[in-house]
C-alpha cells in the first residue's frame, strides 16, 4: 500500500512563492502518475496539476497555468509543486495524489472526476495573505 506525505505548506504574502513536496512510500508501488489538488473549506476539491511518472504531461488547471510548476524526482519518489506569484485565492489545503492510470490524474486536473485517484496525502495548508 502506497502512502503519500506532503510538506512545505506555509503562510506567505501575496506575490510570494512556495514549494510543496510529496514523497511516496510503501509497497507495492503501482503509481503511474502524480497529481496535486486543493480544497478550500466548504468548497469542492479541485485539480491543480498532474504529471505522468514514466512520461507525459505536465498538465495544469487554468488557475495554475503560468504560475505553478509540477515536477518529479523519480529516484526520490517525490513530486513537487513550485508556486509563484501567489494570490489570496490560492489559499487552500493542498493534497498530493497518485493513481495507477495516468488518465485518472489527467481527469482530476481537468475536473472530470477524482474517482480514479488511488492514493491521497493528508494535505498541507497554504495561506496567502494580502
Amino acid at each position: 500500500q502506497v502512502q503519500l506525505m506532503e510538506s512545505g505548506g506555509d503562510e506567505v504574502q501575496a506575490g510570494g512563492s512556495l514549494r510543496l513536496s510529496c514523497t511516496a512510500s510503501g509497497y507495492p508501488d503501482d503509481r503511474a502518475c502524480w497529481a496535486w489538488f486543493r480544497q478550500v473549506p466548504g468548497k469542492e476539491r479541485e485539480g491543480v496539476a498532474d504529471i505522468y511518472i514514466e512520461s507525459g504531461g505536465p498538465h495544469y488547471a487554468d488557475a495554475a497555468r503560468g504560475r505553478f510548476t509540477i515536477s518529479q524526482d523519480n529516484a526520490k519518489k517525490t513530486v513537487y509543486l513550485q508556486m509563484t506569484n501567489l494570490k489570496p485565492e490560492d489559499s487552500a489545503i493542498y493534497y498530493c495524489a497518485a493513481a495507477r492510470r495516468p488518465v485518472d490524474c489527467f481527469a482530476g486536473t481537468w475536473g472530470h472526476g477524482q474517482e480514479g485517484i488511488n492514493y491521497w496525502g493528508t494535505g498541507t495548508n497554504v495561506t496567502v495573505s494580502s
